[in-house]
């Protein structure tokens, strides 16, 4: 009973620790208060990764999703950040999206420009390995980052995001080569597979490309032509009906571009992989 009791009150403790950490704060942008969540790192010199939200949402309730993250960040020497939406959305590169973010054209690359100063001289974050990773909305919004700030980035990934289409798109890009993670489902009715018109709470977005031109797009970019390597992933969770095909541009000297094809996946997670651990994997790749 005692070891019972003491393994419970560890758990409890653990889990204390664990929400005890979070930080809120918050930049004035432009007449805005740009708030975002956080969580420290012991140590100096941490990798900075944004945690990305989708469209509708928050940067607390992505803590859920990126758990696993959150289990490494310490040995890992990470620092998250959840950063809030303007309104619950953000102003990515969709022109044609109804969300306030966009009608306002409120200024996201100064945000994240404010936010990376503030981890810079606040926490001593590493400058040169900052990151993103952002699940639908949050995707178009780290796609944006990778399109107007590449310079500021070491890498990205897009999570049930395609990149907007060519006469949807209203961001001004750098076309500069970077690494891309991108991981779609081909039953995503939301972020269709193979393009077309996004809705989100009944919001329009507008037109996406498909998952094949946004894959095409970076790998163009960084140089590649041909095919890429293909690997069919462990099919861990034979129930949930969903297989993951990963195809991969990797050279020395060239920026790694990877698509996680979730054969069957919708507009959520595959079972078979934690997306954010595969984008942790993904951003230490880059450093090498």
């Amino acid at each position: 009973m005692q070891q019972k009791y003491l393994f419970s009150l560890l758990l409890f403790v653990g889990s204390f620790i664990t929400k005890a950490q979070i930080v809120d704060d918050s930049l004035l942008i432009e007449g805005h208060h740009r708030s975002f969540h956080f969580l420290k790192s012991p140590q100096t010199k941490a990798s900075l990764v944004f945690v990305l939200h989708g469209s509708g949402g928050n940067g607390i309730q992505m803590r859920v999703r990126a758990k696993s993250l959150e289990e490494i960040a310490q040995t890992e020497n990470i620092l998250l950040v959840y950063p809030d939406g303007y309104k619950k959305y953000w102003n990515e590169c969709r022109k044609t999206a109804n969300s306030a973010a966009n009608l306002e054209n409120i200024n996201e690359n100064a945000f994240f420009e404010s936010m990376i100063r503030y981890f810079v001289e606040r926490y001593q974050i590493n400058g040169n390995q900052v990151f993103a990773v952002g699940t639908s909305g949050g995707g178009h919004m780290a796609y944006k980052l990778a399109l107007t700030m590449p310079e500021r980035f070491r890498a990205i990934s897009a999570l049930i995001a395609n990149l907007p289409d060519t006469n949807n798109i209203d961001c001004e890009e750098k076309r500069r080569a970077m690494p891309v993670m991108i991981v779609n489902g081909t039953a995503d009715k939301t972020n269709p597979y193979e393009g077309g018109e996004v809705i989100s709470n009944n919001i329009s977005l507008g037109l996406v490309r498909s998952t094949d031109r946004t894959f095409a797009y970076w790998s163009s970019l960084a140089g590649y032509k041909g095919k890429p390597q293909m690997q069919k992933l462990p099919d861990t969770d034979p129930k949930d009906g969903k297989t993951v095909e990963k195809y991969t541009f990797k050279k020395k000297r060239k920026p790694e571009v990877t698509l996680l094809k979730v054969i069957n996946g919708k507009h959520d997670y595959p079972n078979d992989i934690d997306v954010h651990l595969e984008a942790w994997e993904f951003f230490k790749r880059s450093l090498k």
